[in-house]
Order: C-alpha cells, then structure tokens, then sequence
C-alpha cells in the first residue's frame, strides 16, 4: 500500500530537548493534513555508526530524546484530542543499542559501558552471532505541548505523551493525545528499529527516523492521558517463547527479577554474556505483567520469542 504525500515536512534540525507550551511551532496545517518528519536518533547525533563505548561516557544527557517540531494542527482547542495516524516509519541502515552507565533497569547490576552497532537491512537485524531481530520500526517519543507552564524532561513520559516508548505504535497504528494547548503542537522523535515491551537496559534499536502521519482533530473526544488502537494482534504469546517469572510483593522487585532470571536463561542455555543477554532482552524481550490480584505477591514475566535464535 503506497502512503500519501505529504504536504509539509520538517526537517532534522527542527527540534526542541524539553516539552514547553511556550515553544512556537514550527508548521501550522490544516486537520487532516500528511506530516513527514525527518528525526535525529535519541542522542541527537552524539552516537554514530563508527561510535565506541567510550563514547558513552561523554554523553551529554541534556541532548537525548530530541523531539522535532512542534507542529500546530488548526481548531485544536484544549478539552480536544489529537488524532495522530501513523502511516509509515522508516529507519536509518544502522542502529544502536547501549548500556549506559546509572540508567536502565538493572543499573546496578551492569555499571560499565557497552555499545552495539547493528546494520538495519531488510526485514531482520543480526544483532549478535545467530541472533535475528524481526524490525518493528516505531517512534517512542510522540506527544503535545503539556498542561503546566514551563520546561518539561524529555526523558520521562506523561499524560501529554512524551518518551512512551510503546513497541505497538509502528504503522497502521493510530495514537490519541489529549490537548492542553491550542493547535496541540504535536512533536516526535526517539525512532526505534525495534524494542521489547519494557526497554529495559534504557535503549532498543535506536535510529535517525523518517515519518509520516496524518494529524487531525477530534472534537467531543474527550480522553486525560494517551489512548491508541493497534494495527494487529497485542500479544507476547503470538509465536513460541521463553518465559521467566519474577515474584514479588512489590512489581519493580518482580520486574527486575524476570529480567535477571532471562539473562541467566540466555547464559546457560545460548551461551550468551550478561551484557549482551541484559542489551538483547531490551530490543526482544517482552516484559508483561501476568498478576496483580493474589496478594501478597504479585507475577511479572519476561518473555523471549524462540524464533530469533538460528
């Protein structure tokens, strides 16, 4: 199916690093209008193809998470919602995937560097010797001009949008966001080749983007955080997998003990490293919650497709 034209671009240099309502936009369209949007990757160009892990320890946080526009959609008042139809994601030929040190789930566990440079050709990516990851490209930073007045992080998400970092958002896919401000404003960024449910080294496949969506208003939708509808099946179960569960009173505690207990499965049973096993449950592994209701203790499980291995 060909995607429709777009009829107002924005290019790569047209970005902010913090949401603000007080940012101009940088394009005014019509409701219904085809955006394209050129994006840098998450750490704004500081990261190459020919980058080293070294090169995290000079990473200037300030700079991650670029989000390019914003983009103003006349008729959206606050009280409306932004309808944001996702027609088409395509990466850049190569992505990245790092341990940063003092971010990710298990920061504590990995506190030195790593970096992996994976050529994005085709519909898979050999992300290590015998380690095929399907692409699923996405962007996992899309939101409006927020509520409160002032700066607001990039990094963490909220009821405006901002750093989702949800894997089903690819194309196909359409994403609601409440407005707070006229016009939306809507920006974009953090492009994906692919990620698991959860991210949990802090980093999935990350790639310049290009994008097309169509924005539109929606009078009398009426919603007060993101709402969207998938393009397919929502499911960690779809293919055979893996599974590990962390048990716990409290859900990070469960989370954290799924995502080491994958990384012990990945050793013994791939013969993988803990780094590279902890970067590939970032850009494979669905982390889900499987059980909330027994008290005291509640279930989280990570989930590996067993289709990726050769």
């Amino acid at each position: 199916m060909t995607s429709p034209a777009p009829t107002v671009h924005v290019d790569r240099d047209q970005y902010h690093l913090v949401w603000d309502r007080a940012i101009e936009p940088v394009a005014t369209v019509a409701s219904g209008t085809v955006v394209e949007i050129e994006m840098l990757d998450a750490s704004c160009g500081q990261i190459t193809s020919a980058s080293t892990a070294d090169d995290l320890r000079t990473l200037d946080f300030s700079r991650v998470n670029p989000a390019h526009g914003p983009i103003a959609v006349e008729g959206a008042e606050p009280g409306d919602s932004l309808e944001i139809e996702l027609l088409d994601f395509q990466p850049a030929g190569w992505g990245w995937t790092a341990n940063i040190p003092g971010f990710g789930l298990l920061a504590d566990d990995f506190p030195d560097p790593a970096l992996r440079i994976t050529p994005l050709l085709g519909e898979t990516a050999a992300f290590l010797p015998g380690i095929s990851v399907p692409l699923a490209p996405f962007c996992g930073g899309l939101g409006v001009a927020p509520a409160g007045a002032g700066p607001h992080s990039t990094i963490p998400p909220a009821e405006f949008g901002g750093n989702m970092d949800t894997r089903h958002l690819t194309a196909g896919a359409t994403l609601f966001l409440p407005v707070f401000a006229p016009g939306g404003r809507f920006s974009m960024g953090d492009g994906h080749a692919a990620q698991g449910d959860g991210e949990v080294c802090g980093t999935a496949i990350e790639t310049p983007m290009r994008a097309l969506v169509r924005l539109s208003v929606r009078k009398g939708l009426k919603i007060t955080a993101p709402e969207f509808v998938t393009p397919g099946p929502r499911s960690a179960t779809t293919a055979a997998a893996y599974g590990t569960d962390g048990v716990a009173p409290d859900l990070m505690t469960a989370t954290r003990d799924a995502v080491r207990r994958m990384i012990e499965y990945l050793g013994r049973d791939h013969g993988m490293s803990p780094i590279d096993a902890y970067m590939l449950c970032s850009v494979v592994v669905d982390v889900v919650i499987s059980e909330v209701v027994d008290a005291p203790n509640w279930i989280v499980t990570a989930y590996c497709p067993l289709s990726i291995f050769d």
